[in-house]
């Protein structure tokens, strides 16, 4: 053996991530990078189509007053100063019923599937996966079918009052009050909704490391104890998680206040979005529209980045 060849095998032994770089490099099959290009370009070209280009097409229309029926023009930043200014005073009030919609139905649902998922721990496995089904088929059927028979049950002359009738009681006003036509798309909200979270939390939960359940129950700790200090701690993330996409979902709401209420008794359930619709198809107000599109976009993902920099608080993910 050189005294060369020698010293670079000396080299190589003392730096083996060469060795194995090289190696690597050697066997890695050449024209990779347009095979993955050619299998995610399906993927890329419908992101593009139907979420880039239309994301950025709604906010050039947002500083147009642009008809439904075509004529444009520019009128700048003027639709979101009408907007946040109080000219349009519709707009803080359909706001603040869609903030106060998501806080109520994203408490409420987290709290109630928290609830149910970890009750149904204690239940015989087919029991829990018969629950699961039943809660969860509500999720999958179609959100206009379940608001119109919501509507039918709960108009003045539907099955709720009719029930109430026989009992003696007087019709209730279950869509014509303000207060109580809110907590009527809240309950049917909440029954349309909750599946999904109670599915996602029951898997949290049966990943649990039972061991750590039992040591929690052989040194005394009660049930409360247990669940607070022990169980929800370790599925912090998975609530995390359904809080993130309860609230998106919840400021999103459309279809139950437009087949339930029409956003009445006056504005009492008129959201964001059912305004957003009236005003670009109803109205023929595609810029304003747009502009309302926009502003949603960005409290949604304010709200996100809040509760993400809020993780660390609450979120154990050491579990």
């Amino acid at each position: 053996m050189s005294t060369t060849t020698a010293s670079t095998t000396v080299k190589l032994a003392e730096n083996p991530k060469r060795v194995r770089g090289a190696k690597r490099s050697a066997d890695t099959p050449r024209g990779d990078g347009a095979k993955a290009a050619l299998y995610l370009a399906p993927g890329m070209i419908g992101f593009l189509l139907f979420i880039v280009i239309p994301l950025l097409a709604s906010l050039v229309i947002s500083l147009f007053t642009w008809s439904l029926h075509g004529g444009a023009e520019f009128v700048g930043l003027d639709n979101y100063k009408r907007m946040l200014s109080g000219a349009d005073p519709a707009f803080w009030t359909v706001m603040r019923n869609t903030v106060v919609f998501a806080i109520a139905y994203t408490i409420l649902n987290l709290i109630i599937a928290i609830a149910i998922s970890y009750w149904l721990q204690s239940v015989p496995e087919w029991l829990s996966r018969l629950m699961r089904v039943i809660f969860f088929i509500p999720v999958v059927t179609p959100m206009a079918g379940n608001a119109l028979i919501w509507r039918l049950l709960l108009n003045d002359q539907g099955v709720v009052n009719s029930a109430l009738e026989k009992l003696g009681f007087d019709m209730v006003p279950w869509l014509n009050d303000p207060t109580l036509a809110m907590g009527s798309l809240l309950v049917m909200s909440l029954w349309q909704g909750l599946g999904y979270n109670i599915v996602v939390l029951t898997a949290g939960l049966n990943g649990l490391n039972t061991s750590v359940l039992e040591a929690a129950k052989i040194d005394g700790t009660n049930a409360w104890n247990r669940f607070f200090l022990v169980v929800f701690p370790m599925i912090s993330p998975t609530v995390f998680f359904c809080t993130v996409m309860t609230v998106i979902g919840a400021f999103k709401v459309f279809a139950q206040p437009y087949f339930l209420t029409m956003g009445g008794p006056g504005e009492s359930t008129n959201t964001i979005v059912l305004y957003l619709y009236r005003n670009g198809f109803a109205f023929d107000k595609l810029g304003y529209a747009s502009s309302l599109a926009w502003v949603l976009f960005v409290v949604v993902m304010l709200l996100t980045a809040l509760q993400f920099s809020q993780q660390k608080r609450w979120v154990n993910y050491d579990a």
